[in-house]
């Protein structure tokens, strides 16, 4: 099932009436008469200006355009367009990684007392950031099974709860979330709704569409596709009502701007001006221009790589069902996976991205062996690259949480984690048989 053609000859200048492809390709940017065709990299730190009064003005909010490449980029602004078009929010920011767009999000919502609630079958590196790292700054989190019934995850949320956490895919247990269950807890307890979408894409599911309030992206991943740039994206869905007493911040005037006062200037772009006003200012993890073109340029060939990643996962998980070496196996794409309706519920592709796990008879010593023993697929700590790549979670990226903390998230130790690349099908199954033969006679 593809993605609907949206586009029609009356709204050709309507970046986001256009459908997924073309958007890929051609939004974000307007070449000019003359000038460079291909989104050009701006290298510089710094804009020139003649008008002191301008320069006021732009530091006081009151003018939009570029005072210093910490805060602002033309391509880096051209990307944020794309991929706000391509999600379908009012407004993004792009960061230097996946995890500083995390971090971008929830700092831009949360102060010292303040509570969140995620669900626990995410990104390692997110998880710790919860629970451990902000959990110093004096923010706490409760990390809920998301397949639990709505009356058991009402206990998580605390009157100071300013957060719901998820990730559209989780990385690496691979359920699909239940957006309407989720997005109705949101609204039950008037929080604002974060997805982070980075193994399914805009491509295959738009959370704005079921109910998210902010998406986030590791970049670097099915977005860049190619493995050569970090990087990470924070778009404002423009839903929430920022004035309802629990965010102070978005309502009251900002002295260090003029005493602006983000809800009443900026309105619905509210969250996104105020990330990159104050936290991308204080942090400084932006996104360098020439990572942004790399990004950029993958991004263009997005809505093609998806649905090959999608067909060689579902073709492997098949080979993998049915190969004796092996225990079980978890993609959400088989039709006997929990999570396959809401794929038909939620995604506008019937595919269910490129990542797999399965686990591996014969123990730590069948694994090792395995691993050594691939020749196409590599040992690689990344998902979402053009070339097939696998993992073992529980020695890297889930390795400082604990055994059973692990086991919550839905990773036991046995656990190989595959990025399936967009290489001939056959070839991958090839590897991975040869691979598993040599594992077993260990």
């Amino acid at each position: 099932m593809q993605n609907s053609i949206k586009n029609n000859p009356s709204s050709l200048n309507d970046q986001n009436t256009w459908g997924i492809g073309t958007q890929c390709i051609q939004a974000g940017f307007e070449a000019a008469v003359g000038g460079p065709r291909v989104l050009p990299i701006y290298q510089t730190a710094s804009y020139k200006y003649e008008d002191v009064d301008q320069v006021e003005r732009l530091f006081a909010l009151e003018e939009s355009g570029f005072k210093y490449t910490r805060t602002g980029n033309p391509i880096l602004a051209a990307f944020e367009q794309k991929m706000t078009i391509l999600e379908g929010g009012t407004g993004a920011v792009a960061t230097s990684t996946g995890q500083a767009a995390v971090l971008l999000a929830v700092a831009n919502l949360l102060r010292a007392g303040d509570h969140l609630v995620s669900a626990r079958t995410i990104y390692g590196g997110s998880h710790v950031l919860f629970g451990t790292t902000l959990k110093k700054l004096g923010i706490e989190t409760t990390f809920v099974n998301p397949e639990d019934p709505v009356e058991e995850l009402r206990k998580a949320f605390r009157p100071n709860t300013r957060l719901l956490f998820g990730e559209t895919i989780g990385n690496p247990a691979l359920d699909i979330l239940d957006f309407d269950k989720f997005s109705s807890l949101a609204h039950e307890f008037d929080v604002p709704f974060i997805v982070d979408n980075t193994l399914a894409t805009p491509f295959l599911c738009q959370p704005f569409h079921h109910g998210a309030d902010i998406v986030v992206h590791s970049a670097t991943k099915y977005i860049g596709g190619q493995a050569t740039s970090l990087g990470g994206m924070v778009i404002d869905g423009g839903s929430y009502n920022w004035n309802n007493g629990k965010f102070p911040d978005y309502v009251e005037p900002d002295r260090l701007y003029a005493n602006t006062s983000y809800w009443k200037k900026f309105g619905r772009a509210a969250f996104i001006s105020k990330a990159r006003a104050q936290y991308l200012r204080d942090f400084g993890v932006t996104l360098s221009p020439f990572n942004a073109f790399l990004l950029n340029l993958g991004l263009e060939t997005l809505h093609l790589r998806m649905p090959r990643h999608c067909e060689n996962a579902l073709a492997l998980a098949e080979f993998l069902e049915n190969h004796p070496q092996v225990n079980w196996v978890v993609y959400p794409g088989l039709k006997n996976h929990r999570s396959f309706p809401r794929i038909l519920k939620y995604f506008d592709y019937s595919g269910a991205s490129g990542v797999l796990t399965f686990g591996l008879k014969g123990g730590s010593a069948a694994v090792r062996e395995f691993v050594k023993a691939l020749k196409l697929a590599s040992l690689v700590v990344h998902v979402g690259d053009a070339r097939t790549m696998v993992l073992h979670p529980a020695t890297s990226t889930h390795s400082q949480l604990s055994s059973r903390e692990r086991l919550a998230a839905g990773i036991p130790d046995d656990m190989i984690r595959v990025s399936v690349g967009i290489e001939d099908a056959d070839d991958i199954i090839r590897d991975f048989d040869q691979a598993l033969q040599k594992a077993k006679r260990k």
